[in-house]
């Protein structure tokens, strides 16, 4: 049996935080509420599904890919010290290449991350094992999984 209290989600401007158990934002899982281009109001649309309890099949899950400890602007380092980030950072990517080959995982997006020049995020879909109701409890129990191996391997 798997524990879920060391994960947390908190709903925010159509997605939801993950924290872990020291309350540290994991990661982000934006669920996917279908089509909404063509929406005129698509903030309303999501907390209407939300608060009706709609039925998803998965989402997108955002976590941090790697800090390089080597783009701060303020940085003052010697050759040493950036080898050593680097070599840090090319046994953390292929620990995210095991990571990706054990789920199967062949799409997914890596980006800037929004709150540190510094630092990759992975972005990757998730699909669910069955359809799954827009709540907290039931959205943590079909992320757990991934979550508890991304620890497991290290990578949260």
């Amino acid at each position: 049996m798997f524990s879920l209290a060391s994960w947390k989600l908190e709903f925010e401007d159509g997605y939801f935080r993950i924290y872990d158990s020291k309350k540290l934002v994991a990661g982000y899982f934006d669920p996917d509420y279908g089509n909404l281009s063509n929406v005129e109001n698509p903030d309303d649309v999501i907390l209407s599904k939300i608060k009706n309890h709609d039925v998803i099949l998965g989402g997108m899950l955002m976590i941090p890919l790697v800090k390089f400890k080597l783009f701060d602007t303020d940085l003052n380092t010697v050759l040493s010290e950036v080898k050593q980030n680097i070599s840090r950072v090319s046994v953390h990517l292929e620990k995210w290449g095991t990571f990706l080959s054990e789920i199967n995982n062949t799409r997914h997006f890596i980006g800037i991350s929004h709150t540190d020049q510094d630092m990759l995020t992975m972005t990757l879909p998730v699909k669910f094992s069955k359809p799954t109701i827009l709540e907290k409890s039931n959205l943590l129990e079909e992320i757990h999984p991934v979550l508890s191996l991304l620890e497991k391997s290290e990578l949260l």
